[in-house]
């Protein structure tokens, strides 16, 4: 088995070996994987975090070895908290990163940070404050970041900024936590999942207080949430059926 670690702020994780194939997600500055197919220039990883799966270029990421992915892997992530920072390498180079990357590998890839950074677990009220900072981020299929992101993506980097994991996709993170009958025993921070017409779970968003709910839709925005679902002041309807509302923490 082969290991990786991310050494640019943001890479296309896609879902075939291809530059123009579907953005499946993104892989963030910092983040370790296993190699599981190494092509002459794609390989399929899978992540350690959240064990997602796809496609990268052999160009974005370097390899490690077993020892120091286990090393890395054993340890609570230490992210940034600055929207923007940057990295620099041993030869002055900057590399612009984003909010949530992992810094943990700094040393291996001879790598410098003096930007601020987290790594322990917040109190769950701190959910709400996290979410506010990606405030209107225009919605992107695959994104992780507050220059494009998904309902998923937007809810799994909330999570993990407070200390805490969530799978990547919506359906996924559906599994977690414990399910609660009504929005009225929710707290600020919980999470509401949303199905299509066919009964698949295709959005999440997270609970404020007051009957109010923040997600990314066109872009992360604050919408009324009641028990037909979401409805859009803006276009003045209802545009997610609620499905079933989670509390992970």
């Amino acid at each position: 088995m082969q290991y990786g670690i991310c050494n640019l702020s943001i890479v296309p994780l896609r879902n075939e070996p291809s530059d123009t194939s579907e953005l499946v997600s993104q892989v963030l500055y910092g983040e370790i994987f296993k190699i599981l197919e190494q092509r002459k220039n794609w390989s399929r990883i899978r992540l350690a975090f959240d064990k997602y799966e796809g496609w990268v270029d052999n160009k974005q990421y370097v390899e490690i070895t077993e020892e120091q992915y286990k090393s890395l892997n054993g340890k609570a992530p230490k992210l940034s908290t600055d929207l923007v920072e940057f990295i620099e390498d041993e030869n002055k180079q900057l590399f612009p990163i984003s909010m949530g990357v992992t810094l943990n590998g700094l040393s291996l890839l001879n790598h410098t940070y003096d930007g601020h950074s987290i790594s322990n677990k917040n109190d769950k009220s701190n959910i709400i404050q996290t979410a506010f900072l990606y405030l209107n981020t225009p919605y992107l299929w695959g994104g992780k970041t507050p220059f494009g992101i998904d309902c998923s993506g937007f809810t799994q980097m909330v999570y993990k900024l407070n200390g805490y994991k969530l799978l990547r996709d919506a359906s996924q993170q559906a599994t977690q936590g414990e399910a609660l009958s009504f929005i009225e025993e929710s707290e600020p921070g919980d999470l509401a999942f949303f199905d299509n017409s066919e009964g698949l779970i295709v959005h999440v968003g997270i609970i404020m207080k007051d009957n109010y709910i923040i997600h990314a839709h066109g872009k992360v925005r604050i919408d009324r949430l009641d028990h037909s679902g979401i409805y859009n002041v803006d276009k003045k309807t209802h545009t997610h059926k609620l499905r079933v509302i989670k509390k992970v923490i």
